[in-house]
């Protein structure tokens, strides 16, 4: 009786143990499916996206191709129309073919001229810089505008206050001043007087106009008597406190605004041959 208990035991459990393992890999085969399905959605999802992409290429192609079409048919028509001009018509059409490259052999001389012109310009300014040597920025300021060099030094290497009248430290930078015009002498110098707004009148001046225009004139004064500039390169101007280069308000703006520039540019006489030589050389 035990041995028929035994067994009947042994046959549930096999029967148990069979089904457990068929579940887990039924299990496993959903599980399975279950992905490829999830990945077959996607795919499916990802080509209806490159379809209507497509599609839509295809109606951006189709316009463009119906544009080009349009444009042709007019080129073809304007073809005809250039067929059919007249002998005197065509003449014309040359003549004007003709101005048109003269201007432009005309435009890329000049254009030519003033890359050579900007070219002595970038030297000369590099020059400067060399001979000026370690002289503060702030005090000494060296700028390249519209084709001219401009050097604007502060006037507390030049002049006492309220007075025209050059220090003894002076010379040393006009020295070296007059070092790059020597170098220079194919170059025109405006010497700009410039003051802060504090009115002034003393002496026999009147106001800041004066005191701009004597400062501006000592130093043409010393460049052409102790230094040998031949003065008719020279101009000397008064600005007086009209054309600042910051406020007022504050004394070191004032201070900024008291400054001597001095302005070397190619005569224009010197540029315009350039041009001349240029439209020669595109005839």
């Amino acid at each position: 009786m035990k041995q028929y208990i035994i067994l009947a035991l042994s046959a549930v459990l096999f029967t148990s143990c069979v089904s457990t393992k068929k579940h887990t890999a039924l299990s496993d085969e959903y599980v399975g499916l279950k992905n490829i399905h999830e990945k077959n959605l996607s795919d499916l999802s990802r080509v209806q996206r490159e379809l209507i992409s497509l599609k839509k290429q295809a109606e951006r192609d189709s316009l463009e191709l119906a544009r080009l079409r349009s444009q042709n048919d007019r080129l073809i028509g304007n073809m005809g129309e250039m067929a059919t001009l007249s002998k005197k018509e065509a003449e014309n059409l040359e003549k004007s073919l003709e101005k048109i490259n003269e201007k432009d052999k005309q435009i890329r001389s000049l254009q030519d001229a003033i890359d050579r012109k900007d070219s002595v310009t970038f030297a000369l300014v590099t020059s400067i810089k060399g001979a000026i040597g370690d002289l503060s920025d702030e005090d000494i300021q060296i700028k390249v505008d519209k084709g001219a060099v401009f050097v604007s030094i502060s006037d507390k290497f030049l002049f006492k206050s309220g007075s025209y009248r050059l220090n003894s430290g002076a010379m040393d930078v006009l020295a070296k001043v007059a070092k790059i015009l020597e170098a220079k002498a194919d170059f025109e110098v405006m010497i700009e007087g410039h003051t802060d707004n504090v009115s002034y009148r003393k002496g026999d001046l009147e106001d800041n106009w004066d005191l701009s225009t004597k400062r501006a004139t000592s130093i043409v004064r010393v460049l052409q008597n102790d230094f040998k500039i031949d003065p008719a390169r020279m101009t000397a101007a008064g600005r007086a406190e009209y054309v600042p280069i910051t406020d007022n308000e504050t004394a070191e703006g004032r201070a900024a605004n008291r400054r001597t520039r001095i302005i070397i540019l190619p005569k224009l006489d010197q540029f315009y041959g350039m041009i001349e030589e240029g439209l020669k050389g595109a005839e």
